[in-house]
């Protein structure tokens, strides 16, 4: 017989429900402050409703969109829990700061449309090493230079691509 949405479950129902072993529930207690299941005599725990709920949007964040257990912390910081269960209820994640913009002159300016066959046509930039907008991004110099690293990468595979198209 199944539980009313209401109920409060036990640690073996919370895991079976979330998919994970038990262990790994205790383990996020110690992680994460805002679980907090209700603890009777003997220390049984019972979840409630919200708790699961939580425990679904961390379970997304940590196994579905492969944050850290240090980034689903800070989101449940700064974003708060409310936003970690809506997380776990529609499963997609609302950017957690504004993603810098490029002011639409300098996007066209930066681009310049190659035709691959008639009727198609591909936004290119106009130099191959197109310089980035500036922008306080808060991010150390190695994370810049990794960054680099890759956005050279992804450079060198769209090249490959274009050529493979013609």
């Amino acid at each position: 017989m199944d539980k009313s949405p209401d109920a409060f479950r036990t640690i073996s129902e919370a895991a079976d429900e979330l998919d994970l072993p038990q262990h790994v529930l205790r383990f996020w207690e110690t992680r994460f402050t805002q679980i907090k299941p209700l603890k009777r005599g003997g220390g049984r725990r019972y979840y409630r409703p919200d708790d699961v709920q939580l425990l679904k949007g961390i379970r997304h964040l940590l196994y579905d969109q492969g944050f850290t257990i240090k980034g689903v912390q800070r989101i449940l910081k700064e974003q708060g829990a409310r936003h970690v269960v809506a997380i776990g209820e529609t499963g997609s994640i609302r950017p957690i700061t504004p993603q810098p913009q490029v002011e639409r002159a300098e996007a066209v300016d930066a681009v310049e449309f190659v035709e691959l066959d008639a009727g198609h046509a591909l936004a290119a930039p106009v130099n191959q090493q197109p310089s980035p907008p500036q922008v306080q991004s808060g991010l150390s110099e190695h994370q810049r230079d990794t960054l680099a690293s890759a956005l050279e990468a992804l450079e060198e595979c769209r090249a490959i691509l274009q050529k493979a198209r013609l």
